[in-house]
């Protein structure tokens, strides 16, 4: 009887995260060009260290945007899929969101501070969105994504990408903090714990998905408890 009171009560209390990104969520493995496994991806490894008490959702998406629509491939806007992805799993206790990479592209023309400009609409949507415990707001948390590395251009990843992308990377963290100042939104820059892989310096590798992990799971606990 006590164990079954005890699995209602986690039940009842259980915390439920979003995590919306790109293909840094969704857990791209550069070296296969594959999907890292659920206990590889920073996602699962957060939802196994978080327990029962915790509901995890991946929303991650390769190619995702905060804003632009991608002339190339469709889909792949944030802000035009964000609020009924936050409905279609409420209530929710934590949105969050880690984008900007693929902003960096050239095709779209932004700069540093542009593609932060994206991100704030993209998170003050999802504050708005009334997806949060009867129907209230969510708490929703932006991380800046490791910078990409300069040496990107030299991999097959560099045509697709454009010139310009490691500059406007390093430069994003910056103006998100000055920009979510005072907006109720909570922020962490990425790039003193983790970092990308050295293979074509935009993507994790196993190591940046256990370090993102150990990082979100720290914010997520002093947002949520």
């Amino acid at each position: 009887m006590i164990k079954l009171l005890k699995d209602i009560a986690v039940k009842i209390m259980k915390k439920s995260i979003v995590c919306f990104g790109d293909s840094n969520t969704w857990g791209y493995d550069a070296e296969t060009d594959r999907r890292f496994k659920d206990d590889i991806r920073w996602t699962g490894i957060l939802h196994t260290e978080l327990g029962d008490a915790y509901r995890m959702i991946e929303e991650g998406l390769p190619g995702r945007t905060s804003v632009s629509e991608d002339p190339l491939f469709e889909g792949l806007s944030g802000i035009s899929y964000i609020y009924p992805c936050l409905m279609s799993h409420s209530p929710l206790d934590l949105v969050v969101i880690m984008l900007g990479t693929n902003d960096t592209k050239e095709r779209f023309g932004l700069t540093s501070y542009n593609i932060a400009q994206g991100i704030v609409r993209l998170a003050l949507k999802a504050k708005d969105s009334g997806a949060g415990p009867e129907g209230k707001a969510p708490e929703v948390l932006v991380i800046a994504p490791p910078p990409i590395g300069a040496e990107y251009i030299h991999t097959p990843i560099g045509k697709p990408m454009g010139s310009g992308c490691s500059e406007k990377s390093m430069e994003l963290a910056e103006h998100l903090a000055a920009l979510l100042t005072e907006t109720g939104i909570h922020f962490i820059d990425s790039r003193d714990h983790v970092a990308m892989n050295e293979i074509d310096y935009m993507h994790l590798d196993p190591q940046g998905h256990r370090s993102m992990a150990d990082l979100v799971q720290y914010h997520a606990k002093r947002i949520l408890n």
